[in-house]
C-alpha cells in the first residue's frame, strides 16, 4: 500500500472518530421519558458499551499509527535510494552517517574556513578512492579544465611528466621536456617527488600532484625531491609550457630518430609531420623512442599504429563482462623499413600497446629495459556540473591475446641506462641509443 492510500484510510478514521465521540455526548444527554431505574439501565449499557467501543477504536488507531509510521520511514528512506541496486553502500543510514560525521567536523574541526564544496568534492574523491585504484578518480570542474588543457600541448607549470613509483606510492619525474624550467632547474628522471611546497605527495593522485607543481606563470614552486636516496630540494619557476609531444632528427647513415613523449591529441599530426620530413631527408630506417612514455589517449596511439603496423589487430580491450572492443589497421601504410623501438620502466599504458603490436608482428626490435606493465583502460565520464570521473574500465590485450598488466613487456635487446654517464658530460652520452644505432646497422645490411 503507498502512501496516498494509507493517508486516505488515516483519514476516513479520524472521520469515524469524530462521529463516534458524537454518539457518545448525545447518549449522555438527559432523557426526557422513562422511570429513573430504566433511565440509570440505560446510562450504565450505554456507557458499557461505549467505553469499550472507545478501547477497541484506540487500539485500532495505535495500530495504525504504527503502520503509518512505518510507512513514512520506509518512504524517507527510500527517498535516498534513487535508482539503487540491492547492496548499494548509498542508502539511508549512509546518508545520517554522512550528516552526523559533518556536523562533528563543523563543530569540533579547528578550521572556520570549509566550505560545502569541500566537503563534497572529497566525499566524491573518497569514493574514488575506496577502490584501491591508483587511475580511477574524481575531477573537480576546474581540474577536468587543467586535464583538457594539457592534453591539447599548452599549459603552465615546470614542464616534466609525472608517474606513480609503485613501490614508493609516490609520485616521480618520468621525463622532463627540453628548454623548460624543470630542465633548467636540474630535474631528472625518475627523480622521487616527495613533497611540493611542504605538502607530502604520499598517497595522492597523479591529479592531486600536478595540481600542486602547476600554478600562474613565473611564480616558484618548491619541490622536495628524492635522488639516489638522498633528499634534496628544488626551486622552479613555473612558466607556459608548449609539449611538443614528438621529436625527431637525422642520424648518422641514413638513420632516423623519432620520439614520442606523450599521446596527446596533437601527437598523431606531429607524428606524420615528422615521419614526412625524414623520408624526405632519405630515411633508410627508423629509431622509435618511447623512453619515459607514460601513455594517453588510446584513439591517439591507434592512429599512429595505423602508419607503422602491418593489416590485422593493433589491440583489444575486454571489459568485465566480457564485451570485447577491437581496433584494427588496413596495412595501407606500414612502414617499409628497418624499425628498433627503445623502451624503458617508464613506458606505459598507449607507448606499451605501440611497442606490444610491433613486437607480436615481429616488424621491429625492442631495445631496453622491461616496461611498466600498465595493461588497463580508463574512461572519462562527465558530469552536467562539469565535473567528471576516470575509472578503469576495461583490460587491453596485444595482437597475440597478452595482457601485460603488472608484468611489462621484455626488450628483445636488454640493456639498462647509464644515468651517471649520461649526466656527467655536456654530450650526454646516451648509451640505450647508441645501442639501439647498432641493432638498426645490423638491421639494415
Amino acid at each position: 500500500m503507498d502512501f496516498e492510500e494509507k493517508k486516505e484510510q488515516s483519514s476516513a478514521t479520524e472521520y469515524f472518530e469524530a462521529d463516534v465521540l458524537g454518539e457518545k455526548s448525545s447518549a449522555q444527554a438527559p432523557v426526557s421519558t422513562g422511570s429513573r431505574k430504566k433511565k440509570a439501565e440505560g446510562s450504565f449499557g450505554q456507557g458499557l458499551f461505549l467505553g469499550v467501543l472507545l478501547t477497541l477504536l484506540i487500539v485500532l488507531l495505535v495500530v495504525l499509527g504504527v503502520k503509518l509510521g512505518k510507512v513514512l520511514t520506509t518512504q524517507k528512506q527510500d527517498s535516498y535510494r534513487l535508482d539503487v541496486t540491492a547492496g548499494s553502500a548509498i542508502d539511508y543510514d549512509l546518508v545520517q552517517k554522512l550528516q552526523s560525521l559533518e556536523q562533528i567536523i563543523h563543530r569540533y574541526y579547528y578550521k572556520d574556513d570549509l566550505t560545502a564544496e569541500q566537503l563534497s568534492d572529497g566525499i566524491y574523491k573518497g569514493l574514488l578512492d575506496s577502490l584501491g585504484d591508483p587511475y580511477s578518480e574524481y575531477y573537480t570542474p576546474e581540474e577536468l579544465a587543467d586535464l583538457i588543457e594539457s592534453t591539447e600541448g599548452v599549459y603552465y607549470g615546470i614542464g616534466a611528466y609525472v608517474s606513480l613509483d609503485t613501490d614508493r606510492n609516490l609520485p616521480k619525474i618520468s621525463s622532463v621536456i627540453e628548454g623548460t624550467p624543470a630542465e633548467e632547474a636540474g630535474l631528472r628522471d625518475n627523480d622521487i617527488l616527495y613533497k611540493v611546497d611542504g605538502t607530502s605527495t604520499y598517497g595522492l593522485s597523479l591529479n592531486e600532484t600536478v595540481a600542486l607543481i602547476k600554478g600562474e606563470e613565473f611564480t616558484d614552486v618548491l619541490l622536495t625531491i628524492i635522488r639516489d636516496g638522498k633528499e634534496m630540494e628544488v626551486t622552479v619557476t613555473r612558466r607556459k609550457v608548449e609539449t611538443p609531444t614528438v621529436k625527431h632528427e637525422m642520424l648518422e647513415d641514413g638513420m632516423g630518430f623519432l620520439q614520442i613523449v606523450e599521446f596527446d591529441d596533437v601527437t598523431v599530426s606531429q607524428f606524420r609531420d615528422a615521419m614526412t620530413d625524414l623520408r624526405a631527408q632519405e630515411m633508410k630506417g627508423l629509431i622509435l623512442d618511447l623512453r619515459a612514455n607514460p601513455g594517453g589517449s588510446l584513439d591517439a596511439v591507434v592512429d599512429i599504429a595505423e602508419m607503422l603496423l602491418p593489416e590485422g589487430m593493433i589491440v583489444y580491450t575486454e571489459d568485465k563482462y566480457g564485451n570485447r572492443r577491437e581496433y584494427t589497421c588496413d596495412g595501407s601504410q606500414q612502414l617499409e623499413m628497418p624499425l628498433v623501438v627503445l623502451i624503458d620502466m617508464n613506458s606505459a599504458s598507449a607507448s606499451e600497446i605501440l611497442a606490444g603490436a610491433i613486437k607480436d608482428y615481429g616488424i621491429g626490435t625492442l631495445v631496453g629495459t622491461t616496461s611498466f606493465g600498465k595493461g588497463i583502460v580508463q574512461q572519462i565520464l562527465p558530469f552536467s556540473d562539469g565535473s567528471a570521473i576516470k575509472v578503469t574500465v576495461s583490460s587491453y590485450y596485444t595482437p597475440k591475446g597478452y595482457n601485460i598488466h603488472g608484468i611489462g613487456i621484455k626488450p628483445d635487446v636488454e640493456i639498462a641506462f647509464d644515468g651517471e654517464t649520461y649526466y656527467s658530460n655536456e654530450e650526454h652520452y646516451d648509451n640505450q641509443l647508441e645501442k639501439a644505432k647498432e641493432v638498426l646497422k645490423d638491421k639494415m645490411k
